[in-house]
């Protein structure tokens, strides 16, 4: 349970990612390395001088974009493995949607916010079995998702294929 962890997650987190992408399907839009150009431009507001353009962001931005949305402040507080799956998760399915999960694998009430109640919780918890809850409610919501949408089902193995081999790293971690 260390901020060190950052950079090992991160780069599990850019070999799921990949490179470019501007899928007219996928809900993310464009994005390079698995930061959406919407979030890029606002990163750019406050960082003048970078590339316009995500696909040429340099990867000193993509990397302080994920720390700072993704992996703090929660991240570092999580027991090794556990720091992975969350930040994965918050990646992919919004820190929101990840902080609920966290919260319904540890159990508590899953309102979003983690906090006293939630990290109290987490130090208690069985990381394994953490890892184990929250990578089946991942599995499930993308399940969910292609449900309701079927035009997703294009991704729906690759989705699947990255929640069972951060699971896997994840638990070697521990």
């Amino acid at each position: 349970m260390t901020a060190a962890n950052f950079q090992k997650c991160l780069q599990f987190v850019l070999v799921s990612e990949g490179g470019n992408v501007d899928d007219p399907d996928d809900p993310g839009g464009r994005t390079s390395r698995g930061i959406t150009q919407r979030e890029y431009d606002a990163f750019c507001k406050t960082h003048p001088g970078l590339p316009s353009d995500v696909f040429l962001a340099p990867q000193t931005a993509v990397s302080d974009i994920y720390e700072m949305s993704y992996w703090n402040p929660f991240a570092p507080q999580c027991p090794d493995g556990v720091d992975y799956v969350f930040f994965d998760a918050s990646v992919l399915n919004g820190p929101g949607r990840a902080a609920k999960w966290l919260q319904r694998a540890v159990g508590v009430d899953d309102d979003g916010h983690i906090g006293v109640i939630t990290l109290t919780a987490l130090k208690t918890a069985n990381p394994k079995d953490v890892i184990t809850k929250m990578s089946g409610f991942r599995a499930d919501n993308y399940n969910e998702l292609v449900a309701a949408n079927p035009k997703l089902k294009k991704f729906l193995k690759g989705w699947l294929s990255r929640t069972t081999r951060v699971q896997t790293d994840a638990l070697a971690m521990t």
